[in-house]
């Protein structure tokens, strides 16, 4: 997959005193199963190094202003990120990182001064903008955020998701494609979204006799619009309920209770989610229990970036 990241998260040396913020996990762990596409409008429009710009609040109107003679830098840089956005959707992406609180690039952490230099609400960036409102169901989020192991985790999610729509697409799938695709996804779905999941469910059983173009599109945007809710204890726990369900027949009085445990233990973030998922993975290949085994929630992106192991990737 291919990802759009701010410059200097990559290492690039395009801030505005010419140094970078490379980021690790990015570069060295997410690099690992995509690659990037850099951008940096601020560069592009004042150049490196430069004056530092901040944005200011003038009448409910967000201004990027100069740090050194205070003169409205506004327009030029919002020319460059509309180009960049231009430039950046011809490359058919799965997602975008920001750099967070940056004036052309933060995530809902960039700060919008008022006039008196006081520090305002916060909001996105010029360049963040712009790509919200050319890719509305992209994943997108901020270095800044990917701190926290719970968003970490559903945004990786999100982006394996999002691929794998995509590839389905674009493989140009028939109704029974469809159909075994929502399968696998049933349990990743329920655990981000049970309301979407069952009209999802309704979109395949097409009982409006739709053209299957009409039809996957609709499944399409659904599904996408599904993967971006972020997941939750209370919902990872009923997903885990009903996989242990699977096994009603198959174990014994001292497994059944071992597994409920561990699910109990998840709920009181005892134990992170990977226990019992273990446990369920592992009782599904002793018994031969295909469906399960075909469940995208077992392992929704590679196992190596181990973002299940951690007590903070779930709330």
């Amino acid at each position: 997959m291919k990802i759009a990241v701010s410059g200097c998260l990559l290492g690039e040396k395009v801030r505005f005193d010419g140094v970078h913020k490379h980021d690790r996990f990015v570069t060295d762990e997410l690099g690992c199963y995509a690659s990037f596409v850099p951008f940096c409008p601020e560069a592009i429009a004042f150049g490196i190094p430069r004056p530092s710009v901040k944005l200011v609040n003038r009448d409910d109107n967000i201004a990027v202003v100069s740090n050194k003679d205070g003169s409205d830098l506004t327009q030029k840089l919002l020319e460059k990120s509309y180009e960049e956005v231009h430039r950046i959707a011809d490359e058919k992406l799965g997602g975008i990182i920001f750099k967070s609180r940056s004036p052309s690039c933060g995530l809902g952490s960039t700060v919008a001064y008022l006039e008196n230099g006081f520090a305002g609400s916060k909001t996105d960036g010029v360049f963040a903008s712009v790509c919200r409102e050319k890719f509305p169901l992209l994943p997108m989020e901020e270095e800044g955020r990917l701190q926290d192991a719970w968003l970490r985790e559903n945004f990786i999610m999100q982006l394996f998701a999002y691929d794998a729509i995509e590839k389905l697409k674009e493989n140009k799938p028939t109704m029974k494609i469809l159909v075994d695709f929502h399968i696998r996804n049933k349990f990743l779905l329920q655990a981000k979204d049970e309301k979407l999941y069952r009209v999802l469910g309704n979109i395949v059983g097409n009982h409006e006799n739709l053209t299957f173009g009409t039809l996957f599109a609709n499944y399409e945007q659904n599904f996408k619009v599904a993967i971006a809710q972020k997941s939750s204890i209370k919902r990872n726990r009923n997903v885990l309920e009903h996989m242990s369900g699977f096994f009603k027949n198959e174990l014994s009085g001292v497994e059944k209770k071992a597994l409920h445990e561990q699910i109990e233990e998840y709920a009181k973030k005892i134990v992170p989610i990977i226990v019992p998922l273990s446990t369920i993975k592992l009782y599904a290949k002793k018994h031969k229990i295909a469906y399960l085994l075909g469940q995208t929630f077992l392992e929704p992106y590679p196992k190596e970036l181990a973002l299940r192991s951690s007590l903070l990737s779930s709330k």
